[in-house]
């Protein structure tokens, strides 16, 4: 008997288990046809729910047999049913429509480029950003997109970190979050460091190659980066992120949502702890960071504050590391240490270092840095064709770098030499820190309208930068007699940037688009104080910035584009600070040609550009040196980047995806003449040589990119991915020297 009921319970089981089904399929956009992610999947009636991945495909296993209806929703879409009858393994193709409901994509409109712009971009989304984030700041976050290099001064990816798009520097790039400007006002850098895991609190981040679509803040010469933080999550979640990894590198983030309260509340939050012991030697970091969000969701009215920062203490490790050293060149390395001027511990400390040789030895040699950003939306929807988006923001920073210098001059320092018995002493070793407080604040609009085959945006900013710039002794081996908070040096910056842009896509015909974008920039700059020497300067530029192009449907989601564009781009701080007597930098503009073909399915996407960007009065160096020794970037008349970008990606069968891409480029200066100082083997002459250079390689610009990733997802929850990247030979200057360059390298 107990065999009988034993035999019979198995079958049923049996029956039970080929009873069971599943359901899948894909959630699209149903006018773009692009994957929706992170869409929700439910089956009512049953405790069974699921949402879609990065390809926008979803499961639902173990469905009994029976009829169902599934429900599909998405924030910004129209929530779909569909009914599905399972006595078999199901596969279905959803579209969901968009709808009219305001949401926090429209704080981003006006800087972004859409399918319509003929425009090169590139757009990174949530679950893309997670795959590839282990707590590096964002360039290795972004590192395999296309035409794009990274550095670290750490060697690790933590702590300060640099990218370069088309071998144009973090100076030339614009970066904003949420459609404020985050550039650095006078230096035009971005301090990705500053903000450290800003990656984990954003929704997506699309990058723009070239001239791009108008943006507020600084002049994009070589690309725009947008980022958008998390937008609204109306499910309740709590995240804990840790990843340990080389160089005792730790990081530990914590976050949280509420989910929609009442249906028109949600509080976001995260805290981060990074820190990194770094590839070069003490290149350590310490990172803590924060982001919180609360909005208010009406039908017609988005309210949403924003504040987000982190304070940073990084080692110096930014001279790199000698090339006599890597070779292990002990006569190279004398020589190095000769030129440098160092002393016999600093010449012992380069001798018996490795190759993650750094400089310093100090121990606080240091850049101790804290910002805050403070950001509040407002957003109203007039009617369904009619939109308004008004930001106010405010960025607090403040902190300094700390440096320990040998032998220095009292004199350097303002200082009188003291008098200890009968002996005058003009020199002693001294610790100072070189400090920046700074207050930048303002205000973004945009307003748009989309009705029939006009889509117009009128946007713009105001925004004020103050900053002061100065430098304390924080100890002297030989006791000083300065005054508590003595400041050997002081100078002051403002400046005053404003823009106004008018963004029109209209319908020519059924597939043809067209596209003008015009952009007016008003800024006025004044600073003045001490530094190397006392200086004093005050401009202002008037920017007229046009761009127009077509965008030709060959059939759906496969299209022809063209652009011209012209940016222009004021000076930074250094240009004039450094500037000759009587001498100032003038502004530098560019021409940008873009022509480009895209294409995708659900199968693959492919992506072919042609970029020609021709500079005018380009500031480069060139090794000409002021009255103190700093070093001077002249503009140069002509100067060009040309390329072709490819990219794109394959489904290789339902478990493998290949993407990849390739930039083959030529980045070259017509004329310029490099600038020499001969100062003899015993430093007793002194000599300048001008040498003019022809066709020349600009500086840090490979001919070569390429990076892909391989992916094989074994189970829906698992994807092992294999990355590699390739950036062929850079020069150092921009004068060609073979015995000045970086290698091409490769890494998998």
């Amino acid at each position: 008997m107990f065999k009988f009921i034993l035999t019979g319970a198995l079958g049923l089981l049996s029956l039970s288990t080929r009873a069971q089904f599943t359901v899948s399929g894909i959630v699209r956009d149903a006018k773009t046809k692009d994957a929706l992610i992170l869409a929700s999947v439910q089956a009512d009636g049953l405790n069974k729910a699921t949402s879609t991945d990065e390809r926008g495909r979803f499961e639902l296993k173990g469905m009994p047999v029976g009829v169902y209806i599934l429900r599909f929703k998405f924030l910004g879409y129209l929530e779909k049913t569909d009914t599905v009858s399972a006595n078999g393994n199901v596969t279905v193709d959803i579209l969901l429509d968009e709808s009219t409901q305001l949401t926090d994509e429209i704080v981003v409109t006006a800087t972004r480029a859409t399918e319509k712009s003929p425009t090169t971009y590139t757009t990174v989304n949530k679950l893309a950003i997670q795959k590839q984030n282990f707590g590096q700041d964002l360039p290795f976050i972004l590192n395999w997109t296309p035409s794009l290099v990274t550095t670290s001064d750490a060697g690790a990816g933590v702590g300060y970190t640099g990218l370069r798009i088309r071998g144009s520097d973090a100076t030339r790039i614009n970066v904003t979050i949420n459609g404020v400007p985050f550039n650095d006002s006078e230096s035009q850098g971005v301090y990705w460091v500053d903000v450290p895991d800003i990656a984990t609190s954003s929704q997506s981040i699309q990058i723009q190659r070239g001239v791009g679509t108008s943006t507020n803040g600084a002049g994009a010469f070589g690309a725009s980066i947008n980022l958008q933080t998390n937008t609204r999550n109306d499910k309740p979640y709590a995240d804990m992120i840790n990843s340990i990894g080389s160089f005792n590198t730790h990081r530990h983030t914590v976050g949280f949502g509420t989910g929609l309260i009442n249906n028109k509340f949600v509080l976001d939050g995260r805290a981060s702890l990074i820190k990194s012991d770094g590839f070069i030697d003490r290149a350590s970091s310490n990172l803590k960071s924060y982001y919180f969000s609360g909005g208010y969701y009406g039908k017609k009215t988005i309210i949403k504050a924003i504040v987000f920062g982190g304070n940073e203490v990084t080692y110096q490790s930014w001279n790199g590391v000698p090339e006599s050293r890597l070779k292990n060149d002990v006569n190279g390395m004398m020589a190095t240490a000769s030129a440098e001027g160092w002393d016999a511990k600093q010449t012992s400390n380069l001798l018996n270092s490795g190759r993650t040789f750094n400089a310093y030895t100090y121990k606080n040699q240091v850049d101790n840095y804290s910002q805050d950003n403070y950001q509040l939306h407002f957003l109203h929807q007039f009617n369904s064709a009619l939109t308004a988006n008004v930001a106010a923001h405010y960025t607090y920073g403040r902190g300094y770098y700390e440096e320990y210098k040998d032998s220095a001059k009292f004199a350097d320092y303002g200082v009188s030499n003291p008098i200890i018995g009968a002996d005058t002493v003009k020199k002693s070793d001294l610790v100072r820190r070189l400090w920046l407080n700074n207050n930048f604040y303002g205000t973004t609009y945009s307003l748009k309208y989309d009705k029939d085959k006009l889509i117009s945006m009128l946007g713009g900013g105001w925004n004020h930068y103050q900053g002061d710039h100065y430098g304390e002794i924080a100890w002297a081996k030989i006791a000083l007699t300065t005054p508590k908070d003595y400041r050997y040096y002081l100078n002051r910056g403002s400046k005053y940037d404003f823009n106004v842009f008018w963004k029109n896509n209209y319908e020519l015909t059924d597939k043809l688009n067209g596209f003008v974008d015009l952009q007016y920039r008003r800024v006025t700059y004044h600073a003045g104080g001490t530094e190397d020497t006392a200086f004093d300067f005050k401009v202002m530029y008037d920017f007229f910035n046009p761009k127009f192009g077509l965008t030709y449907e060959l059939a759906p989601n496969n299209q022809l584009y063209a652009s011209y564009s012209v940016g222009n781009r004021e000076p930074i701080r250094e240009d004039f600070v450094n500037a000759p007597v009587g001498g100032k930098p003038k502004h530098e503009t560019l021409h940008d040609i873009e022509a480009g073909w895209r294409v995708r399915n659900s199968k693959y996407a492919l992506n072919i550009n042609y970029y020609r960007m021709d500079y005018k009065n380009q500031l480069v160096l060139t090794g000409k040196l002021n009255n103190v020794g700093s070093a001077l970037r002249t503009n140069v008349d002509n100067s060009f980047r040309e390329g072709i970008e490819i990219d794109g990606g394959i489904k290789l069968g339902s478990k493998f995806t290949l993407n990849a891409n390739l930039t083959l480029s030529r980045n070259k200066i017509r004329n310029f003449t490099e600038v020499l100082y001969d100062y003899g083997v015993n430093y007793d002459q002194y000599l300048i040589v001008e040498k003019t250079h022809h066709n020349t390689d600009i500086s840090f610009s490979p001919s070569v990119i390429s990076g892909s990733s391989f992916s094989y997802f074994p189970i829906r929850a698992l994807d092992i991915t294999l990355l590699a990247k390739y950036v062929g030979l850079q020069f150092l200057d921009n004068n060609s020297d073979p015995g000045r360059k970086i290698d091409a390298y490769f890494i998998n």
